[in-house]
C-alpha cells in the first residue's frame, strides 16, 4: 500500500496557491501555515482535507511508520470505519465512550463510526486464534493499520492537533504471557523512538510515564515539547525521563529513582501512546487458546498509537519560524524548490534543463517557473512553503557560473554546479 511518489511538479501547474493571510478563526501556527501554503483545506472545525503537498507529506509520514511497524513484525490490515453497535454494548463502550459517533440508517439501525478498533480486531482474531499453536514463538502476533478516525471532539482546536477526523496508525498485539507482551512492549519503545527521529522531532520527544486510565495502572506517552501543547510534563533532563502531570507522585518518583528538585516543568504535545491492555477487550470476547496441557488462557493484548495528523501538525509547530515551516528532509514535500526568476528566455530555457536533470537524476523536486511574479514574491512563498533546499536560477547565477543554494534555515547561500547540487541532493537522499 505505499504510495509511489513523484520527483517532480511544477508550480504554474499546481492547482493550489499560497495565501499571505490565515483564516480569521485559526489561531494555531501549524493551521495558519498550513492552510497558507496550501497544504491542507480547512473543511470545519477539526477536519481538514489534504491537497496535493499536504497529501506527500502525509504519505512520507506514513511510509517511515509503515517501515517500522513491519521490522517490527506488524502485518497490516484496513479494518472497517462502521462498526457494530452489539460489540460496544460487549466491552461496556458504547455507553462509556462519550466522544464515541453513533450513526443511524434510515432502516434505524445504529453503528458506530470507528474511534479505534480494538471492537472489531478481537472478533476478527477468535476466527484464527484458538490454541498456543497459533502463536509464533520466533514472532510476534502484531496486527496494524492507517485509517482515518472519528471522534466527537466538542473542543476541536489547534489545528491538526485535536480533531474530529484525524488519521491514526493503530497497533494491537496479542500474547500468551506477561513476559511475552513486556518483551514486545519495550521493544515497540524503541520502535516508536526510531520512528520520532525519523520525522524530525527526536530531539524533542519524551518517553512519559502516564496513568493507565482505563486499561492498566500506567501506560507510556511520548510527548514533543512545545508551547503549543496542552499537556504539562515533568522531565529529568539528565536521564532523558519524563512524567505526566497526573502521575506526578512520590510513589512514582521513588520508582523511577527520580528527585522532584530536578525536574523542570514543560508544555508538550502528545504523538504517540502505548498501553498494557491486559484482558479488557480480549475477555468480553472470549479471545482465548488452550495451552499444551489443554488449558484455556485469555489472550492479553497490547496497543500502540501514532496520530499521522497529529504529527504533521506537531512538526509544523516545533518545526518553523516566523516566516513559514521548514520541514525536515524525510518528511519534505519536495527536496529542493526551484526558482527560477525573471522572463529572460535563455534563463528559462537554462531552469528547465536543470529541472529535467533533477528529476532523471532521481531528486524530488518542486519547480517555481510561475510567470509574473517578482523575486519578493517567489522568495516568500518558498519560504512559508519550507522546502529543505531552495535553487535559484537568474540572469546573475548564470553568470556566476550556476545555480545559487540556500538551505531553507540558513542565511546566506552560495553558487554551486548542477552536478554539485545533484550529488548534495543524492547524498541527503541516501543517508
Amino acid at each position: 500500500m505505499t504510495k509511489n511518489i513523484t520527483n517532480g511538479m511544477r508550480q504554474s501547474i499546481l492547482f493550489t496557491k499560497t495565501r499571505k493571510e490565515a483564516p480569521a478563526d485559526e489561531v494555531s501556527k501549524n493551521a495558519e501555515f498550513l492552510v497558507r501554503g496550501g497544504f491542507v483545506h480547512k473543511e470545519m472545525a477539526g477536519v481538514y482535507s489534504y491537497l496535493p503537498l499536504g497529501l506527500r507529506v502525509l504519505k512520507k509520514i506514513e511510509n517511515i511508520i509503515r517501515e517500522e511497524m513491519d521490522k517490527a513484525g506488524g502485518q497490516e490490515v484496513l479494518l472497517s470505519s462502521f462498526q457494530p453497535k452489539e460489540n460496544w454494548e460487549k466491552t461496556g463502550r458504547w455507553e462509556s465512550m462519550d466522544d464515541l459517533y453513533k450513526v443511524s440508517d434510515s432502516s434505524g439501525r445504529v453503528v458506530a463510526l470507528g474511534p479505534t478498533h480494538e471492537e472489531i480486531i478481537v472478533p476478527i482474531l477468535k476466527n484464527y486464534i484458538s490454541s498456543h499453536k497459533d502463536f509464533l514463538a520466533e514472532k510476534p502476533l502484531a496486527i496494524y493499520q492507517i485509517q482515518n478516525k472519528f471522534r466527537m471532539e466538542l473542543r476541536a482546536k489547534s489545528g491538526m492537533l485535536r480533531g474530529r477526523e484525524f488519521i491514526m496508525k493503530d497497533m494491537y498485539s496479542f500474547h500468551t504471557s506477561k513476559e511475552d507482551f513486556e518483551n514486545f512492549y519495550e521493544k515497540m519503545k524503541d520502535v516508536y523512538k526510531t520512528i520520532f527521529k525519523r520525522v524530525g522531532i527526536g530531539h524533542l520527544t519524551y518517553l512519559t510515564f502516564a496513568s493507565g486510565g482505563t486499561f492498566s495502572k500506567y501506560s507510556h506517552e511520548f510527548q514533543t515539547i512545545s508551547s503549543a501543547g496542552e499537556d504539562t510534563i515533568y522531565v529529568d533532563e539528565a536521564s532523558g525521563n519524563a512524567l505526566n502531570k497526573e502521575v506526578l507522585t512520590d510513589e512514582v518518583l521513588g520508582q523511577l529513582g527520580l528527585a522532584k528538585e530536578k525536574l523542570v516543568e514543560q508544555k508538550a504535545i502528545e504523538v504517540g501512546n502505548i498501553f498494557d491492555l491486559k484482558t479488557k477487550y480480549s475477555k468480553p470476547f472470549d479471545l482465548s487458546f488452550t495451552d499444551a496441557k489443554g488449558e484455556k488462557h485469555v489472550v492479553l493484548m497490547g496497543c500502540y498509537g501514532i496520530g499521522l495528523s497529529r504529527l504533521m501538525g506537531t512538526v509544523v509547530e516545533v518545526l518553523s519560524d516566523d516566516k513559514g515551516i521548514i520541514w525536515p528532509e524525510s518528511i519534505a514535500p519536495f527536496a529542493v524548490h526551484l526558482l527560477v526568476l525573471g522572463e529572460d528566455e535563455a534563463v528559462l530555457k537554462e531552469a528547465d534543463k536543470i529541472y529535467e536533470s533533477l528529476q532523471k537524476s532521481g531528486v524530488e523536486v518542486l519547480f517555481d517557473d510561475r510567470l509574473g511574479m517578482s523575486p519578493g514574491e517567489k522568495f516568500a512563498d518558498s519560504d512559508l512553503l519550507g522546502i529543505p533546499m531552495r535553487a535559484v536560477v537568474s540572469p546573475r547565477s548564470i553568470k556566476e557560473g550556476g545555480i545559487e543554494i540556500k538551505k531553507r534555515n540558513e542565511e546566506k547561500g552560495k553558487v554551486v554546479s548542477l552536478d554539485e547540487l545533484q550529488k548534495i541532493c543524492l547524498k541527503k537522499s541516501i543517508n
